[in-house]
């Protein structure tokens, strides 16, 4: 009786060494996270996979705290407008846009700001969504990407975490420099898109007069199944216009939707915007042949040469806001034929991800809605629901069947060689800082200015000194005038600084 006392004994103490201590991260069944900086790949640049279950869980999860307004981009302005080919692609892709030269396709833009809420002035510093819905001939095809070449992680894993820390304080409702720069500093990969977002490129003047970018490398495959690598972006044919950040504040006081007011007062007065859709391309060869990953969404491909291949241009807004502009569903996950997802780990997971955040915040059949419904007749099988529309007079609801309905062989995935482990580690090359002094030193000096003078105003507001020394110095890593005179506008200690910045 004693000994088995004694292994009795024995197991609960193995079952209380091995139980979730209160500062271990764990999934919401209380299984600890092994890995939360990572999603598990097939190899080094294989494509993530289902089975990590901790990204999947974060991104549902991530995707439902907000009910109903979007939890990224809340706040949006869209227009309808066509797209026409200047050049015949086939080539490079099956992609129906871009088949023959003169070739259009409707389309319907949707500009946001990422991070703040619905009803936020549109002067707040924010990335801008840029995304395009494509009605083409073979589906609907959307690209949804920002008005800044880059993104401020790599690993669609750590968007919860990085948004979070972005939003207001779970305890004050308020927005705080101490939340987000105590994020940033452990993710060095973010000095690129905050030397972007902290200049004036981060206060656009409106809608029409910026950029947009595709940000991820897709892929595009032709008849024969050939891939190339491409990235997209989208080149305003009004020129670029950024507020200074006393123009900012002149703005706000008179006009906190001033963009929003602008697209509807310059294209009801017939003043239609446009951009020219430039291509960037790589042979699948050609990715290592950089001293960076190509795949990574926080780099810009320096030194490729651009393409256009057609041009853009809005002329409607919608007749009502609500059933086009907040009820249009943007999702990576809508690809047609000739258009594929990279291995890029931050697209991964926004193709699940933002299709699942659709499902969720319009229901299973949001696709019928008249501003998400395709050009072109949709048959499957899919079936009931809330809100389906849907006119289904057949009892034959699956495939194969006797009605003969077949897959396309064009449509099917292209074939990649994987070598390596599965594995969950971060992507090598990173090259976190170079990049970013790159930008830094296009600047002109008053541009250089006003981004100290933008950032050091959050960066000053940074309490643990520590903190605020770890971050600037990944800017003086970046370029040792940015770092020190950000430590100077912040009275920080460049010595630490200069510490810091020599272990990274």
């Amino acid at each position: 009786m004693q000994l088995k006392l004694e292994k009795f004994v024995c197991v609960l103490g193995l079952v209380a060494s091995m139980t979730a201590t209160a500062d271990t991260l764990t999934r919401d069944n209380g299984a600890p996270v092994g890995d939360n900086q990572n999603s598990i790949t097939a190899g080094e640049r294989g494509s993530v996979l289902l089975e990590d279950v901790q990204l999947i869980q974060k991104l549902q999860r991530f995707a439902r705290e907000r009910i109903p307004e979007r939890v990224v981009h809340a706040r949006g302005t869209g227009a309808h407008g066509v797209f026409v080919a200047s050049k015949d692609l086939s080539d490079l892709t099956l992609a129906a846009p871009f088949q023959k030269k003169g070739k259009e396709t409707p389309v319907f833009v949707r500009f946001s700001s990422v991070i703040h809420s619905k009803g936020s002035p549109e002067t707040a510093r924010d990335p801008r969504g840029f995304a395009t819905k494509f009605y083409t001939d073979e589906g609907n095809w959307d690209l949804v990407g920002n008005n800044l070449p880059v993104f401020f992680i790599r690993d669609a894993i750590k968007f919860p975490d990085m948004v979070h820390s972005l939003k207001p304080s779970p305890v004050t409702n308020i927005q705080d420099p101490n939340r987000f720069f105590d994020f940033f500093s452990y993710e060095p990969g973010s000095t690129h898109m905050l030397t972007w977002v902290y200049s004036d490129y981060g206060t656009p003047a409106n809608y029409r007069q910026m950029d947009g970018w595709g940000v991820h490398a897709y892929k595009m495959v032709d008849a024969e199944g050939d891939v190339s690598y491409v990235k997209f972006h989208w080149k305003s044919k009004q020129g670029i216009n950024n507020l200074n950040l006393d123009q900012v504040m002149d703005v706000q006081s008179k006009d906190f939707q001033h963009m929003t007011r602008d697209l509807y007062a310059e294209i009801g007065a017939g003043n239609y915007p446009s951009w020219d859709l430039y291509l960037k391309v790589l042979k699948p060869e050609q990715l290592d042949d950089f001293d960076y990953n190509p795949l990574d969404a926080t780099k810009m491909w320096a030194g490729v040469k651009e393409v256009k291949v057609g041009t853009m241009t809005l002329n409607r807004m919608p007749s009502n806001f609500f059933q086009a502009t907040e009820q249009v569903a943007m999702a990576p996950a809508n690809l047609i034929p000739g258009i594929e997802p990279s291995e890029d780990r931050l697209l991964q997971g926004r193709v699940f991800s933002y299709a699942d955040t659709q499902l969720y915040r319009l229901g299973a059949n949001h696709s019928q809605l008249p501003i998400n419904r395709p050009v072109v007749e949709v048959l499957n099988y899919n079936q009931e629901g809330f809100m389906n529309m849907g006119e289904t007079d057949s009892d034959v609801n699956y495939q194969p069947n006797r009605d003969g309905v077949k897959e396309d062989p064009r449509a099917r995935h292209s074939s990649v060689a994987l070598k390596g482990y599965v594995q969950q580690a971060a992507i090598k090359k990173q090259l976190n800082f170079k990049q970013a002094g790159d930008l830094y030193r296009s600047f002109s000096e008053q541009e250089r200015s006003n981004l100290i003078r933008n950032m050091s105003g959050d960066l000053a507001a940074v309490n643990d000194k520590d903190t605020q020394a770890k971050m600037i110095s990944h800017f003086y890593k970046a370029d040792e005038e940015y770092g020190t005179r950000l430590a100077e506008a912040v009275n920080a200690d460049l010595k630490k600084v200069k510490a810091l910045a020599r272990a990274l």
